[in-house]
């Protein structure tokens, strides 16, 4: 039975698995936000029929409602981050959920530590060879290990926290309050 939920979606992009997402349940409202405007004008042609609103900006920027969504999903977004950005997006993520609110994150991961430290440090490299600033983004990949991802996900405050399946270095965890 389909039933009205509140789903976030960080990083939307063009929705591609909001498709999915209506085939389970036509009733939903999804916020997504994404930094691209013209990813965002793609999607809303696709959806012109549902009940979606979309923000153009950063996820860790915009305010969340607290106790709204009934769920949460990333996929392929958060991979571009330290464990100390997502634990302060996680953070305010868990107030956003309702109690039996959950968050499921897919995304791909560094298949060891010393991968993990690799790409922090090549872009570390970059940004010192390019005089760019410490503290902006850069759309570089420095995935944590899914080990790691875990860990800021329980420090989040998420009491249970689980790999429902992977596929090589990608990963779909679900996190639960």
């Amino acid at each position: 039975m389909e039933r009205d939920v509140n789903v976030l979606d960080l990083g939307c992009g063009t929705g591609l698995e909001l498709e999915y997402y209506f085939t389970l349940n036509g009733k939903a409202s999804v916020v997504g936000i994404d930094l691209s405007a013209d990813m965002l004008a793609v999607l809303k042609r696709k959806f012109p029929d549902r009940k979606i609103k979309l923000i153009c900006g950063s996820y860790f920027d915009v305010p969340f409602e607290t106790n709204c969504f009934d769920a949460a999903v990333s996929v392929e977004s958060l991979h571009h981050f330290t464990a100390a950005q997502k634990l302060n997006l996680y953070k305010k993520l868990n107030t956003a959920l309702t109690d039996n609110g959950y968050f499921v994150l897919t995304d791909y991961f560094a298949e060891s530590e010393e991968t993990e430290h690799f790409y922090f440090s090549e872009l570390e490299k970059l940004k010192s060879e390019q005089g760019l600033e410490q503290n902006g983004f850069y759309h570089y990949d420095t995935p944590l290990t899914v080990e790691h991802e875990i860990e800021v996900l329980k420090k989040a405050g998420f009491s249970e926290v689980r790999i429902m399946r992977n596929w090589k270095a990608t990963y779909t965890i679900i996190a639960h309050l």
